[in-house]
Formats: C-alpha cells, structure tokens, sequence
C-alpha cells in the first residue's frame, strides 16, 4: 500500500516561516536562498537609510510579508511558498511605492493591499503563460505598480512625490566623462536598482547574496552590468540615467535568467544571453520613450519583455526546466 506525503507549510512566525520570507527576497534575483535574502535585506535596508529613505527598507519588509502571508491565506500549493515564490513580487511593490509616493499613512494601506494582490496576480498570469512555457517573473509587480502610479496623478492623498514630470523625450546631456572609480559605482549601481536602491555597496552585497547561493548567477549579475554599461554609453544614453544605474537592473535580471537559471551553462546560452541583454538595453530605451508622456517608470518592463522573448523560441540549447511561478 503506497502512502502519500503532503508538504505542509510552516507555522507564521516561527523560524521555517523567516526562511521561506527570505527566501521571498532571493527570488527577485532567482536564487530561493534565505542567506541570500539576508544580504538582499542587508543591502536594502543600508541603501534606504544612507538616502534617509528609511519608508522603502520597511516597505520591501511589509510587502514581502503581506505577499507572503497572502499565499498562506489562499491555500496556495504549498511548494511555491517554501521556495519563496510568494513574495518576490511583493517585496519589490514594497520598494516601489515609498520611492515614488509620498510616506504618508494611505500609501501603506496601498502597500499592504497591493503586494498581497500580487500572489493571485502571479498565479493568474502563470496559468495565461503555461501554454507557451514561462512565469510572469516580475510582471505582477509591474504591472501592479504602474496602475498604482498612475492612478496616484488623480489622487491628492497619495503625493506623487517621487514621480518625474510627464513630458515627451526631449533634449538631455549625452555628455559622460567618467573615471574608472566612477564606472565602478554606476557597474555596481545597476545591480542594486534590482530593488530601486541607488548605492553601490548595495550592489555589492548583493553580488555577495548572489555568490552564496550560485556563483554563475553572481558571475552573470556582474556581467549583465558590465555589458549593459558599454552599450548605454556606447550608443550615448541619457548620462543621469547611466550614472544612476537604471540601465543596468533590468539586464542584470535577463542575464541571470538566460545564463543560468532557464539554461545550463555553456558557451551557447553564453551568447544567447549576451544578445539577451544587448536586446534588454534597447527595450529599456525604447519604453522610457513610451512612458515619459505620463511619468511613469519602466520598472522591470523591459527585463520581462526580453526574456520572453528570449524563452519563447524553445530553441534546443540545453533548456532546463521553467523553475519560477
């Protein structure tokens, strides 16, 4: 007589319940590592607070919680929820509002309310993309953030402080003289926009996350960066923008998702994702152009649209299993 097993989720707030929230935070970046999530965390809460923006640090807290929380709630197979699965959407909408609103009371109720939204979101959006073979990575998020900034421009209690003007691209310096010292921090910025923080020993902390839990991701961070730099000052992007590192997070994500988490590691899923991120760069450039008329960022858009379309040819090159959604 075969007997059945059934994974059960730990207790809320016990100490497996801390593991799988952190592992919530390691799988913005694919890795469902808690040590990774702490240095994750670490890195956020050191970015927030040496920009006195201390609302974004317990933001990521609130939104991975409530996603998380949100998982257990639903009755949400509970494998996805020991993996992290549950609330790396969440912890990014908890960084993204208080970087763009105002740190007001009405913006937390929209944190709690929006990162628990993302868990049936992600869940919905998995089961449209199933038939042709990936997740919704972090679309949930954004797409649960722009409707929330965008709705913010009509509501007075929820200040849009953080949101640039809505205006058509235009003129803006391509000029960009940069020390080694300063390619260093603008390579190291890229990394840390992942979670909307602008510091460069964030991103280093986060290579060291990345590196605990699998080195060809942290390899591959470090050189979606890298690649993601030369081709924004190779082509004469907005200067500001590549100083601040925000043509740098969305290749970090396509790197680490073509070189090492969707494909084995070889020399042609390495050109694969080098084109990848060539091809992200272009799509970060061409959606700022989309979203300057209504002031909306493009969040990790061009990240998502990349590697969909980078995973959906099939193409026979060592694929692995989709392990994410």
């Amino acid at each position: 007589m075969e007997t059945t097993t059934t994974t059960k989720l730990p207790a809320i707030f016990s100490s497996g319940f801390l593991n799988l929230f952190l592992k919530g935070a390691g799988q913005v970046m694919f890795q469902g590592n808690a040590w990774t999530g702490i240095f994750f965390l670490a890195g956020i809460f050191y970015g927030a607070y040496t920009a006195r923006m201390p609302a974004v640090a317990w933001g990521a807290v609130a939104g991975a919680f409530m996603s998380t929380i949100t998982g257990y709630l639903l009755k949400y197979p509970a494998e996805k929820g020991l993996n992290g699965l549950w609330g790396f959407n969440g912890i990014l909408v908890g960084c993204a509002l208080p970087t763009f609103l105002g740190n007001v009371p009405l913006m937390w109720l929209a944190i709690v309310i929006f990162s628990s939204m993302t868990t049936w979101v992600m869940t919905g959006l998995n089961d449209l993309l199933a038939p042709y073979k990936v997740s919704s990575f972090t679309f949930p998020f954004v797409l649960i953030t722009w409707l929330v900034l965008m709705a913010s421009r009509l509501m007075h209690a929820l200040p849009d402080s953080g949101l640039g003007a809505p205006e058509l691209p235009g003129h803006f310096s391509t000029t960009f003289n940069a020390s080694f010292k300063d390619l260093l921090i603008y390579w190291l910025s890229g990394i840390s926009q992942v979670f909307l923080i602008n510091s460069w020993v964030t991103g280093l902390l986060f290579l060291i996350g990345l590196f605990i839990s699998n080195r060809w991701a942290a390899l591959w961070a470090a050189a979606g960066s890298a690649f993601a730099l030369c081709i924004a000052i190779l082509y004469q992007c907005n200067g500001e923008d590549i100083a601040n590192g925000l043509f740098g997070f969305s290749p970090v994500l396509t790197a680490i998702a073509l070189g090492t988490t969707f494909y084995h590691v070889n020399w042609r899923t390495a050109i694969w994702t080098l084109l990848g991120i060539f091809a992200t760069v272009f799509i970060q450039a061409g959606m700022d152009t989309f979203f300057a008329p209504i002031g909306i960022p493009t969040l990790t858009g061009p990240f998502c649209v990349a590697t969909w379309l980078f995973l959906w040819p099939h193409l026979k090159i060592d694929k692995k299993i989709l392990q994410q959604g």
